[in-house]
């Protein structure tokens, strides 16, 4: 008997087994979804090798006491490949914001953001002129990956936690309606000590001092804000205190010791001569019922009625109750100020304000209230001394309040203390001529006889620098490049890697479409895609058996 040809030989039909054809689908569904995580993750490859190959920028919003200011800085391409920091191309505002009656901080919103706690619109109003400004000064097509940074300073810092919170969360809500990059901790309060380290390193860096063994020792900073003063120096191994703290930035480590004196800065210093004048003065009364009070700072042509933000704060001792709290509160809700120009006067009112005494005796030292530093004598007064080290710095170099007062009085860069009592003198003294016009239109021109006697007194009776070499400035020179440098050197890491991998010269157009031909392979393996071989013939029944014979048995007969 002949066996039956293959064709007719009947096998068993296979099982359906509908769980194998769901995890085919799905295993093919999570491929796909593979595949479109590294087309995305090819897309940002090729898009960060794009910013290695053009300059890129940082955006910074300083949230100060007085103000809010943004800072946009462009980095050179490729700053951070084969070198220790990157290279500032440009930074703005530049020159080109200044005017007569503006030379120092003309691009900002006022007041200051802990002004603004539960309301948004302030806030929005605050940031919105100056995040549009920023987007102007950064190309297009650069936005997607320029980081913002929004830090506050001395106005949030001395506000309850839950106000400052608050404020950070309406912030947040206006940067999300604009297109640059920006993660949560990127809004935050700074320390008193990250503002000063932030303003060490921007000078350091703009000096080329910053990580450079051969340049010598660093230069201590003097920055003098609205509410606090920041000093900084560098120190040698033998000062160790809690103020002490080591900068890593660059191929040289350097010990520095960095302060933030809250109620140092100049509104706070003003607002403390305010507190001591109403203890020296009889008490009293405008037609307003309002606290009047003549000022020796003050032109003699001053007359406003001024808020005293910080008084109740600064009058306000531990053993009062709450129903005396709240009449000082009530009495420097708003005071007339009056001037009453008398320049030796001023200068008395001032050291003690400078030295932060309190008391109708002027004897009541409270200078580490809010703060703890080494006190030693200087000029007959317990205040912090800089004098030891002093010499390691070499010099300092003193921006923001210190450069207003410089620039408003025409000095050199180098002026001695003296010089700045003596030109204060001149321009304070009661039997002056009056101030010209282009004086008077400067902002807050009839406070410059108290800022003149303040800085001088600061850095005399205050810090004990009155030998020491300062240098008034750079005046385009903020905290906030020190805080994008900062930035920067953090994400050197990520971006050397992207360099490293640069370095194979693999065309971002290979990678892509190596990426793809792999994602279509594996699609179409876990698929069980039979491909037809090229030169054969594929039958339309269905798929061919192999050829061969299949012996039977036979029966037994």
């Amino acid at each position: 008997m002949e066996p039956k040809s293959p064709s007719k030989v009947k096998f068993p039909a296979k099982e359906f087994n509908p769980w194998k054809r769901v995890l085919n689908v799905f295993s093919v569904g999570f491929l796909i979804l593979l595949s479109s995580i590294g087309v995305y993750l090819a897309f940002n490859f090729v898009k960060a090798l794009n910013v290695l190959e053009s300059s890129y920028y940082t955006v910074v919003v300083d949230c100060g006491s007085t103000g809010t200011r943004v800072n946009v800085f462009e980095w050179e391409k490729g700053g951070l490949i084969g070198q220790a920091l990157p290279s500032l191309l440009h930074s703005y505002p530049d020159n080109s914001t200044k005017s007569e009656s503006c030379h120092y901080h003309c691009l900002q919103t006022e007041p200051g953001l802990d002004k603004f706690v539960g309301n948004g619109s302030g806030v929005r109003a605050s940031l919105e002129p100056l995040i549009a400004w920023a987007e102007q000064r950064v190309p297009p097509e650069r936005h997607g990956d320029t980081p913002i940074i929004v830090l506050a300073t001395a106005g949030l810092r001395r506000s309850v936690a839950r106000d400052a919170k608050q404020v950070l969360d309406d912030v947040e809500i206006v940067l999300r309606e604009h297109s640059f990059v920006y993660t949560k901790n990127w809004i935050r309060v700074l320390t008193g000590k990250e503002e000063a380290y932030y303003g060490w390193v921007a000078l350091n860096y703009k000096m080329g001092s910053l990580g450079n063994s051969s340049k010598g020792s660093t230069f201590g900073l003097l920055d003098l804000g609205g509410s606090s003063l920041q000093v900084v120096a560098e120190v040698d191994d033998e000062n160790d205190n809690g103020n002490v703290m080591i900068s890593n930035i660059g191929s040289t480590n350097h010990k520095i010791l960095a302060y933030s004196l809250p109620a140092f800065g100049l509104n706070e210093a003003f607002d403390q001569t305010v507190v001591l004048l109403s203890q020296n003065q009889a008490d009293s009364r405008n037609a307003s019922n309002r606290l009047e009070l003549r000022h020796p700072c003050l032109s003699s042509d001053f007359v406003q009625n001024y808020t005293c933000s910080s008084c109740p704060v600064l009058n306000i001792t531990d053993n009062l109750e709450n129903s005396e709290v709240q009449m000082h509160r009530n009495r420097f809700s708003s005071i007339h100020l009056v001037g009453d120009l008398n320049w030796e006067q001023c200068k008395e009112l001032v050291r003690a304000a400078a030295m932060n005494y309190s008391g109708s005796d002027l004897s009541k030292h409270i200078v580490d209230r809010n703060f703890e530093a080494n006190l030693s004598p200087c000029g007959g007064s317990n205040m912090l001394n800089l004098t030891p080290v002093a010499h390691h710095s070499g010099r300092f170099h003193a921006l923001s309040g210190f450069f207003i007062v410089y620039d408003m009085l025409n000095l050199s860069t180098r002026a001695s203390v003296t010089e700045i009592w003596e030109k204060g003198e001149q321009l304070c003294s009661s039997s002056s001529t009056k101030w010209n016009n282009d004086f008077q239109r400067q902002k807050y021109a009839g406070y410059y006889c108290f800022r003149v006697s303040y800085v001088a007194s600061v850095i005399e009776d205050a810090l004990c620098l009155g030998n020491v070499e300062i240098v008034f400035g750079p005046g385009d020179l903020s905290w906030t490049l020190g805080a994008a440098l900062v930035h920067q050197l953090n994400a050197n890491e990520a971006l050397a890697s992207i360099s490293t991998i640069k370095n194979l010269k693999i065309p971002s157009s290979t990678v892509f479409l190596l990426v793809l031909l792999l994602t279509l392979f594996l699609v179409a393996y876990c698929g069980q895609i039979k491909l037809p071989m090229l030169g054969k013939k594929v039958s339309s029944g269905g798929a061919s058996l192999p050829s061969y014979n299949v012996l039977h048995r036979r029966r037994p007969n």
